[in-house]
């Protein structure tokens, strides 16, 4: 059975070696703007993560759920606190993000399963 966490990081982290090469400076910036965003501040990480989770499955961005699910996992965030947050982006976004919380529950399993293996 194929491991969608390992398939995702491998892909990723692939694809974001070779943006960076190109050494474009407006990239760059992006991605240190990102980086940093999501660094302890007044809000702490965990309240960030799930900000980013909510926004980025309202815009429905699968790749962007998956980060932000698997960064809300690393912080500590319960499966509990992850679903109300779905909950909310699925209310604010409407039906249409529906197909984008079924993968973000996929994909937390798929979390699960890979961090008790």
């Amino acid at each position: 059975m194929s491991d969608i966490v390992e398939e995702f990081n491998d892909y990723r982290a692939k694809m974001n070696d070779k943006i960076l090469a190109d050494n474009n400076k407006i990239i760059k910036r992006i991605f240190n703007l990102d980086t940093n965003a999501f660094q302890e501040g007044v809000l702490d990480k965990k309240t960030k993560e799930l900000l980013g989770l909510v926004a980025s499955a309202v815009l429905r961005c699968d790749d962007c759920v998956k980060y932000h699910l698997e960064s809300s996992y690393n912080e500590g965030l319960s499966k509990e606190e992850i679903s109300e947050a779905l909950g909310i982006a699925t209310l604010v976004g409407g039906t249409i993000v529906i197909p984008h919380l079924r993968r973000a529950h996929e994909y937390w399993e798929a979390l699960e399963q890979h961090h008790s293996d």
